[in-house]
């Protein structure tokens, strides 16, 4: 008898308290060990229309819900008695008249909702009839919608369906009909669902993988009860499997908006890169140690069972690996760091007259231009592409600002210093004759890698098949100016992919984030990343954004509305306040102070604390996610940044600044799942403008 699980038994069991899920996980195992065990109590739910579910006793009060027949047994619910029952009762689960996957429907009679959006009453004195919504599958047929893999019986729901009704239906369908109607109504068309062959296990289709899997053994299904929220350790969607499993003739990038799931692709691609290779070694790597320390956890939950292939995968900051390497190779470095570079730079500037650039330009032109290209000669830095510069530099500025950048590469080395750029450059020609350490490279968070960093790795894995794949999004660029990847050697063209459905975040907050950015967003060697068509697959409270008088209003309107999420069952370490940087740190503290709630400030470890709210930066929030998030502080002078603004030499630098900081509240934004506050506590930036239209 073969034992699966259905995501909506990990769902379910996530929402129990801990305690009941520590009974709950010991009848799962009991059931996978025993099945028929005579010591389960076991109990057909007759009132189902589904003649398969039975109940499971665990407690006095809580019941599993289990589809039973001969050749399998699916855990597929937990909750209250009642609760449990009531689930059942309004569910079977079927196989589709068209695509032949198994799925788990709701049934139509059982609901109670209402789809017809009620229609206002007209005042007798006016003239115009209201408009009737749009139906957008009115003309489809019942075919085309069971190609998408609709149930029959909600067949006429969906064609019957307005702009206003469409996102209630969605709800209660499968998961490939939900996305497929959705990008629908938004004018996208989605892939059909293929059908199986005939007489093939409904199980083993695609569609239904994504929601059904088969344990093997209580290790697994350990591993999957541990971490319920995380579903991607057990069901992968169809679309980020076939990336994960393709095989690529040189660098390949998958891309997609927040919350689409691109470090779960990366995270699966290294693992499968692994498996398939069995004597090869994957580094699975990113720009910074925080986001790498949130890797390894990842990697641990979805391999834990699986020792020695988790000794295969390395997870470190790209840095880190360089510097292992390099003290390997070469004699220990003493790197630079960016307050001694500062100073030689400005030492530097003193002795060349007539100029008048700003410290912060010169600092910048030298790590984006100068340092990251490893430029020696002046003939490099004339001819030198400044893609991302936006300042125009005649040739006379050039040689002004080369007189100064030319003492600095000599000052460098008389104090027995090298920057990080040379140290992935002087290893980089090291390794390029030598066996290389890593067979294949997964990046994750790859619109942040820095120039110096991606020619080491196309040092690695550019040259030969399935060598490097990327995994980022250019609408969360905040750390990187723009370059061109193809002229150091990576080109992705034809080898990119974009994903399109948001498990992370809701409709409604996915929706207003959306309206910080455009339409798609391209690289410097033109590829686009196309963000229409993105859906949401759960719909979640409509965001707000609410400016204040001053910022003692906004504080105790935060602190409350912390409280409110916390008396609607949102438990404190999953509600977030991001600020724009340091200085606005203590405005998130006297929220949560006037709320009297515990919290925790994260530091570089981003290390949240059960029972405590979470406060941060926005730089700090990449890789997290909450179920509450507050923004606060948006005000004019925060974002975008008054500093950095103010450290502009040239007015062309401005679109860079604004940019760069949009996709900084994009981020912060896109951290929540169910529920987003935007607070100002003064006048409001313009930023907040933008979230508002629509």
């Amino acid at each position: 008898m073969e034992f699966r699980i259905a995501d909506t038994f990990q769902d379910s069991l996530a929402k129990l308290t801990g305690e009941e899920q520590k009974v709950a996980k010991t009848s799962a195992f009991d059931l996978q060990l025993n099945p028929i065990s005579h010591g389960l109590q076991m109990h057909k739910i007759t009132e189902s229309k589904d003649k398969n579910f039975w109940s499971v006793r665990v407690s006095r009060d809580i019941r599993i819900i289990v589809h039973k027949t001969e050749a399998s047994l699916l855990l597929c619910y937990i909750d209250h008695h009642d609760s449990a029952y009531d689930w059942a009762k309004r569910r079977r689960i079927e196989t589709h008249p068209k695509t032949g996957a198994a799925q788990l429907v709701e049934v139509r009679e059982m609901v109670q909702e209402v789809f017809v959006p009620v229609q206002m009453e007209m005042p007798a004195a006016a003239p115009a009839r209201p408009v009737p919504p749009k139906q957008p599958f009115a003309a489809m047929t019942a075919d085309d919608l069971l190609s998408y893999g609709v149930p029959e019986e909600w067949l006429a729901d969906v064609r019957a369906a307005t702009e206003d009704t469409i996102l209630d239906i969605a709800d209660h369908l499968p998961a490939e009909a939900k996305e497929s109607v959705l990008a629908l109504a938004v004018g996208e068309k989605p892939p059909v669902s293929n059908p199986i062959a005939a007489g093939e296990d409904p199980f083993e289709h695609p569609d239904a993988q994504r929601r059904f899997r088969v344990m093997h053994n209580v290790e697994e299904l350990e591993r999957a009860l541990d971490f319920p929220w995380d579903r991607w350790t057990v069901f992968l969607h169809p679309a980020q499997r076939e990336l994960v499993e393709r095989s690529y003739n040189g660098p390949a990038r998958v891309s997609g908006s927040a919350g689409t799931g691109k470090t779960i692709v990366a995270l699966h691609r290294a693992v499968f890169l692994a498996r398939s290779n069995p004597d090869s070694r994957v580094l699975l790597t990113t720009f910074s140690d925080i986001l790498a320390n949130a890797l390894r956890v990842k990697l641990r939950r979805l391999v834990s069972n699986e020792p020695q292939l988790a000794e295969r995968i390395d997870v470190d900051a790209i840095g880190a690996v360089a510097e292992r390497l390099y003290d390997r190779h070469f004699r220990k470095r003493t790197v630079a760091d960016r307050a001694e570079v500062r100073s030689i730079i400005g030492e530097a500037s003193k002795s060349v007259s007539g100029h008048k650039f700003s410290d912060s330009f010169l600092l910048s032109e030298w790590e984006q231009i100068v340092d990251a290209r490893q430029l020696t000669r002046w003939e490099e830095y004339r001819d030198a592409p400044r893609l991302g510069r936006k300042t125009r530099l005649a040739e006379p500025q050039r040689r002004q600002l080369w007189s100064i950048f030319e003492q600095v590469n000599a000052t460098l080395p008389t104090q027995q210093l090298m920057t990080t750029s040379a140290m992935f450059t002087r290893l980089g020609a090291r390794l390029a004759g030598e066996p290389l350490p890593y067979d294949y490279i997964v990046v994750d968070e790859a619109q942040d890698i820095g120039v110096a960093e991606l020619r080491f790795l196309a040092t690695f894995g550019a040259g030969h098949p399935n060598g490097l794949f990327f995994a980022g999004d250019l609408g969360q660029r905040i750390f990187q100016q723009p370059f061109s990847w193809k002229a150091l050697g990576v080109d992705i063209r034809g080898r990119s992919r974009t994903l399109r459905i948001n498990y992370r975040t809701s409709h409604q907050i996915r929706m207003q984030a959306d309206r910080l950015l455009g339409p798609n967003v391209s690289d410097v060697d033109e590829n686009v990343e196309d963000r229409r068509g993105t859906v949401s697959v759960f719909n979640g409270a409509e965001p707000h954004i609410r400016e204040f008088k001053n910022q003692d209003a906004e504080s105790a309107a935060v602190g409350e509305w912390v409280l409110e999420r916390v008396a609607d069952g949102v438990a404190p370490h999953e509600v977030a306040v991001f600020v724009r940087s340091e200085k606005e740190i203590s405005r998130a503290v006297a929220a949560l102070e006037a709320a009297e709630l515990p919290y925790r400030v994260l530091d570089d470890r981003v290390d949240t604390v059960s029972g405590q709210v979470s406060i941060s930066t926005m730089h700090l929030a990449k890789g997290l996610e909450f179920r509450a998030v507050a923004v606060m502080a948006c005000d004019d002078d925060v974002i975008p940044s008054q500093e950095r603004i103010e450290a502009i030499t040239d007015g062309a630098d401005l679109t860079e600044v604004y940019e760069t900081e949009r996709h900084l509240l994009y981020v912060a934004c896109t951290r929540a799942r169910d529920y987003l506050l935007v607070t100002s506590g003064e006048l409001r930036s313009e930023f907040l403008d933008d979230l508002r239209q629509g």
